[in-house]
C-alpha cells in the first residue's frame, strides 16, 4: 500500500489550495478514502472521507461548506478542493483508507508522508 501526498503550500486565508494522493498498491476504486489532518501538538483530526460504493462524502462541521473530497477511481486518486483557508486549517493533511476517526486510525500505518498546509492571516 502506497499513498502520496500533493499540492499543500502556503497561502493567506482566504486562499485555495487543491490536494492529491496517488494511491497504489491496492485496488483503489474498492476502498472508502478519507482526509485527515494533525495540526502542530495535536492528535490527527479526521475531516472528510467518500465512500467507494456511490461517492458519498461526508465532512466535519469546520470544514464543511469550504472543502470539497472528490475521487477519480480511473486514476486511483483522491483530492480535496480547499477554499476560504483560515489560518486553524494548518496542519499535515494525509489520505487515508476508510470513513471516520476509528476507521482512519485503524490503518494509519499505511498513511503517506503527507502534506503541509499553512495559513498565514
Amino acid at each position: 500500500v502506497q499513498l502520496v501526498e500533493s499540492g499543500g503550500g502556503m497561502v493567506q486565508a482566504g486562499g485555495s489550495l487543491r490536494l492529491s494522493c496517488a494511491a497504489s498498491g491496492f485496488r483503489f476504486s474498492n476502498y472508502d478514502m478519507s482526509w485527515v489532518r494533525r495540526a502542530p501538538g495535536k492528535g490527527p483530526e479526521w475531516i472528510s472521507g467518500i465512500k467507494a460504493s456511490d461517492s458519498t462524502t461526508y465532512y466535519r462541521d469546520s470544514v464543511r461548506g469550504r472543502f470539497t473530497i472528490s475521487r477519480d477511481d480511473a486514476k486511483s486518486t483522491l483530492y480535496l478542493q480547499m477554499n476560504d483557508l483560515k489560518p486553524e486549517d494548518t496542519a499535515l493533511y494525509h489520505c487515508a483508507r476508510g470513513v471516520g476517526p476509528i476507521a482512519t486510525t485503524r490503518d494509519e500505518q499505511n498513511w503517506g508522508r503527507g502534506t503541509q498546509v499553512t495559513v498565514s492571516s
